[in-house]
């Protein structure tokens, strides 16, 4: 059966939680065609919700974290979605852990959407259909979207491209200070969380991210004194998200980051980060789908290519120009 884009939006606009779970589906299923009818119908309506952004080691209780937040946003009347982005299944591609257990208890609640996305083995712990979900649950009216990634590592700071703030999840007792400063972490995060600061190691864990952010301010800061972070300074916050504590001083602080953002003009400044990365990512795809129908179709280009780099009788880089030129004659 096809999907009727078009009368999925309409259901979209009248609040039907089922419209919103297909037109995700639609999403995650990739299909240019219809990605960029839907895209380019509800684009005009959106820009009005916050994207939160948790990152963090596996084991920091993301989840829980992500659930206490969305608890604490709904005690303020605010309406949450939850992007939850899942390892893929080898098999099938899709999540491993589905919708998150510790998230039921909002099941009921129906200013609550959550979302399981499997990232399908695209670095930056990000589904490449991310940005696109996150678009519809900004036209669906939503106020907050919280997008929780895989993890953290080399490649997983692409959340920083998505969301207004990001939030980095450490706890006590998993190396998470040489791994905050291995990922590259400090650049991205906007705060930092101390999850499970009942255990112990938690002072000395916050004492090794405050040097290291102490540390890079040092060596980032201008010869005249200017405050090289114009004006914020990463929060260490504390929290044992389990039981709900620290919790209320987490969002407060996204609050303040908000309020910052929009006092600096700096909001603006990263949506347009948001859009140069989104309009990148789209044409990368699109040239990946070239190849790819270029080396399924009938065209010998990218076989003799291979086959003359593989002889050494042309250099990679050559071989790609010419591949780009065959894409171009194409169109």
């Amino acid at each position: 059966m096809g999907v009727d884009v078009p009368d999925l939006i309409g259901g979209l606009e009248r609040g039907e939680r089922r419209s919103l779970a297909r037109l995700l589906t639609v999403v995650e299923d990739g299909d240019p065609a219809r990605l960029r009818e839907l895209i380019a119908a509800i684009y005009p309506s959106t820009g009005r919700a916050r994207v939160i952004g948790i990152t963090g080691s596996p084991g920091v209780g993301k989840s829980t974290l992500t659930d206490a937040i969305a608890t604490e946003l709904r005690g303020q009347d605010r309406s949450v979605a939850i992007l939850a982005v899942d390892p893929s299944s080898p098999f099938s591609g899709g999540a491993l852990l589905g919708d998150r257990v510790r998230m039921q208890g909002h099941h009921a609640d129906p200013k609550v959407f959550i979302r399981s996305m499997a990232s399908r083995g695209h670095l930056g712990g990000l589904s490449f259909a991310t940005p696109q979900a996150v678009l519809v649950l900004d036209a669906a009216g939503f106020d907050d979207i919280i997008v929780e990634t895989v993890g953290v590592g080399q490649s997983e700071v692409e959340i920083a491209a998505t969301a207004d703030t990001t939030l980095v999840a450490l706890a006590p007792g998993m190396g998470d200070g040489i791994q905050a400063a291995k990922a590259g972490i400090l650049e991205v995060a906007d705060l930092f969380v101390i999850n499970k600061a009942d255990r112990g190691g938690a002072g000395q864990l916050e004492a090794e991210l405050r040097g290291m952010l102490e540390m890079g301010h040092a060596l980032e800061e201008p010869a005249d004194g200017r405050e090289a972070s114009a004006g914020w300074w990463p929060p260490i916050l504390r929290t044992v998200a389990v039981r709900g504590e620290g919790i209320p001083e987490v969002v407060a602080a996204l609050d303040d980051h908000l309020d910052h953002l929009e006092a600096a003009g700096r909001r603006d400044e990263r949506r347009r980060e948001r859009a140069l990365h989104t309009i990148r990512e789209i044409a990368l795809a699109a040239v990946r789908r070239r190849v790819t129908d270029l080396a399924a179709g009938d065209d010998r280009v990218l076989g003799e290519l291979s086959g003359q780099v593989a002889a050494r009788e042309l250099d990679p880089y050559t071989a790609a120009d010419q591949l780009l030129d065959a894409l171009e004659a194409s169109t």
